[in-house]
């Protein structure tokens, strides 16, 4: 019996353990498929990281390589290269290794931190034929800085999420021409930093509210074929544009790797394709947490740190105290122009002083109120200057408010200005 699995030893499992471990837990186990530590950081190789958490710019492996250097000053045990096959509700990991063979590990608590993977072009259903020359942004992000092979000359973008932009500006430095980058939306899904220093300083077109109709090539990519669309998102005919590339790059969005957290029976959220989770990111399993690009999509590293720190925590208090005290639920829910709120449950036995709500709005609002509704009442306000569909909010809801709530239901509304 292990006191404490991760599954995962990316940002997420990596924050988890070391805060377990600071927290008192002494008989942790991360189990990690690849064969190094750090995850998708490991292919980041620009800077940006780290700005909230360290105070200064670091690229995706300096700033794994901060949280692996913390995890060798404690005795969490690490497998490497091994792959979890199955997580039970009764809290047994099923995994498969070479040095280890099949495994069923018992745990007293486990922490989810699988991440999360791309949107890949049968999940779209782009229309053409078939060719070569057609990648994921993040597959081509490891050929380019992993591999050492550029994945083409004459490239065109889909989508404008951050992976799509940086790759915009990494091929364009690796001497391919990046012809433009394509976005479905009437805005760029990522962060306005990269909009300006990925696309703005390389001179690469941005268009919005418009997609690719059609792949043309027979052995590799020979054309793309771009047009505009309409509020009801199909294609304007007349508006076509015709693209010379040999590489499409597809940054069409992520989702929660979840398959596990499925299989174990793990409550979900339609929103979020995540687990629901408490205020502690609990899942519906008690003892079982979930933390990071697993149950939601994040846009900054530095939050998923601080996200697993919390379900870390949760999970050595879990099996140091046992489960938080019954109590009180709240439920909160997002309004007309949110996407989702996380955590989607609050027990007010589970808050000391505060917690935090995180959301993504739907549309870009100029400035706004957050409003916090529990039935008519609103308990909280919290003034914004900009909300933007590619950047994450956070709000600190504090104890004292939420036992104000006249209804076991809180919303998080948006009022424009």
């Amino acid at each position: 019996m292990v006191d404490l699995v991760i599954i995962g030893g990316g940002p997420a499992g990596l924050a988890a353990a070391c805060k377990a471990w600071e927290s008192g837990l002494r008989d942790i186990l991360i189990l990690e498929r690849d064969k190094e530590l750090g995850g998708i950081l490991n292919q980041c190789i620009h800077n940006g990281f780290g700005l909230h958490r360290f105070g200064e710019q670091l690229t995706g492996p300096e700033y794994a390589g901060r949280f692996i250097e913390m995890l060798k000053n404690t005795g969490v045990k690490v497998q490497l290269d091994t792959m979890v096959l199955e997580v039970t509700p009764d809290k047994k990991v099923h995994c498969v290794s070479k040095e280890y063979g099949y495994q069923i590990i018992e745990a007293k608590s486990i922490v989810l931190g699988m991440g999360c993977r791309e949107r890949t072009r049968g999940a779209i259903g782009t229309p053409g034929t078939r060719p070569a020359g057609v990648y994921t942004a993040g597959a081509a992000q490891r050929y380019v800085n992993m591999e050492g092979y550029l994945v083409g000359k004459r490239v065109l973008i889909l989508g404008s999420g951050d992976i799509g932009l940086i790759m915009a500006r990494r091929m364009t430095l690796e001497g391919a021409k990046v012809l433009a980058c394509v976005e479905v939306m009437p805005y760029s899904g990522g962060l306005t930093r990269n909009i300006v220093q990925c696309l703005n300083d390389f001179d690469i077109p941005l268009y919005l509210s418009h997609t690719i109709v059609d792949i043309q090539g027979k052995n590799r990519v020979e054309k793309a074929i771009v047009a505009e669309i309409g509020p009801d998102r199909k294609p304007i005919p007349g508006t076509e544009m015709e693209f010379d590339v040999d590489t499409i790059l597809l940054s069409v969005g992520l989702i929660p790797e979840n398959e596990l957290t499925k299989q174990a029976g793990i409550e979900m959220d339609p929103r979020t394709k995540g687990a629901i989770v408490y205020e502690n990111m609990e899942t519906s399993i008690p003892g079982v947490f979930a933390c990071g690009n697993v149950v939601q999509v994040h846009d900054l590293v530095d939050f998923v740190s601080g996200e697993s720190e919390l379900a870390g925590a949760a999970a050595a208090n879990y099996v140091q105290n046992g489960p938080v005290a019954e109590g009180r639920v709240l439920t909160v829910k997002p309004g007309a122009d949110l996407g989702y709120t996380l955590p989607q449950r609050i027990r007010l036995e589970g808050v000391e002083k505060s917690t935090n709500v995180s959301f993504r709005v739907r549309r870009i609002c100029g400035k706004s109120t957050i409003l916090v509704k529990s039935g008519d009442t609103v308990i909280a306000r919290f003034k914004r200057d900009r909300l933007a569909p590619g950047e994450m909010e956070h709000i600190a809801l504090p104890r004292v408010l939420l036992d104000r709530a006249p209804v076991d239901e809180v919303t998080i509304e948006i009022e424009e200005a």
